[in-house]
């Protein structure tokens, strides 16, 4: 039997543990499998683009368990008042193929993409960093907002979105914490000024310069978020020539992150030589920082691998009949012969 979580589901077990621990304990298990990088088969995902947006199918397995995520991105979705990203994912055991863990993975995505941004964060940022910017305001804020406040100790952030609403919506779901103070700015460069770290989460699909150069100040880190596919960035190209540039996996980010922008052998680093201790993140305290975010399959294996123990821990989920099991495994069709016939019922035309 296959383990199904679903929405309700997801949410809650992160009412249950509470969202801020969810996320610390997301980086933990990120971490852990970015700690064990050579034992990941890695690609980029696999995308298939339209006039509207995008569906990617993102695979990965450690050699013992094989996960992948469906996801989409339709910029255009909230003129129909449908969400501009969702997702689902599987876990399966390599060794069989069955699947152990059907599950929901847009809240869960909305969770580790913070918990990621967080993670990162700890060795990019000043030590002494306590002031963050947010721009874009929309379904992904509030989670970054959350990861940074529980994860680098942010005790103040200024927000914007060209869309007020947002940004309303941001600082009153904030207002549970009051611990952290929440601004709302008149501009981008009313909030990124005198901010520690700066968080560009914004989600039209096409080259922009969310942030520009004559912005950026010594000794902030940038949490690119929202560059996340061909054609689609958030940085001007001499921001990234002036930083320190951390990615996930460099051949998808070379296709979809800012650093899509510069020539093919600009040098990054790829995040898993920081988690094991190969070279720093940060190098002083003046250098300029960019974690040029777009997501990687490795995370949401680690993000499948923390809803399964943390269902099974809290027995919340439901068993469902995903994949037949015929007592004959050779004789499938003896599954059609067990079923009562369905006797159609009489369709009647209502005028």
């Amino acid at each position: 039997m296959t383990l199904f979580i679903d929405v309700d589901h997801v949410a809650r077990l992160f009412a249950t543990v509470g969202i801020r621990r969810a996320i610390r304990e997301m980086a933990d298990y990120i971490e852990a499998d970015y700690s064990r990088w050579a034992q990941f088969d890695k690609s980029p995902r696999t995308a298939n683009h339209s006039a509207k947006g995008v569906i990617e199918l993102m695979p990965t397995d450690d050699g013992q368990r094989y996960s992948f995520k469906y996801v989409n991105g339709h910029p255009d979705n909230g003129q129909s008042n449908l969400l501009t990203v969702m997702a689902f994912g599987v876990l399966a055991d390599v060794h069989s193929g069955y699947p152990t863990l059907l599950s929901e993975l847009t809240l869960t995505t909305a969770v580790r993409t913070a918990a990621t941004s967080a993670l990162v964060a700890k060795s990019l940022a000043r030590p002494d960093a306590r002031i963050m910017a947010i721009i874009g305001n929309g379904a992904q804020s509030e989670f970054q907002a959350l990861a940074f406040h529980e994860m680098l100790s942010i005790k103040e952030l200024r927000i914007f979105d060209i869309d007020r609403d947002a940004s309303l919506k941001l600082k009153r779901n904030l207002a549970a914490f009051p611990d952290l103070e929440v601004i709302l700015a008149g501009s981008a460069q009313e909030a990124v000024k005198g901010a520690d770290i700066v968080t560009t989460v914004t989600a039209d699909k096409a080259y922009a310069t969310i942030l520009t150069p004559e912005m950026i100040e010594p000794g902030m880190h940038i949490n690119a978020v929202g560059g996340d596919c061909p054609g689609k960035t958030e940085l001007h190209a001499e921001i990234l020539r002036n930083a320190r540039v951390i990615v996930e996996f460099e051949p998808q980010t070379r296709i979809e992150g800012d650093i899509q922008q510069l020539e093919a052998d600009f040098p990054v680093v790829e995040f898993f030589r920081i988690v094991q201790g190969e070279i720093k993140g940060r190098e002083n305290d003046a250098q300029v920082t960019v974690f040029d975010s777009v997501g990687f399959a490795l995370e949401d294996f680690s993000s499948l691998r923390y809803v399964l123990d943390l269902a099974q821990e809290h027995a919340i989920g439901e068993h469902i009949h995903l994949v037949p099991r015929p007592a004959n495994i050779k004789d499938l069709y003896q599954i059609l012969d067990q079923q009562p016939a369905i006797v159609p019922s009489r369709l009647r035309t209502v005028s």
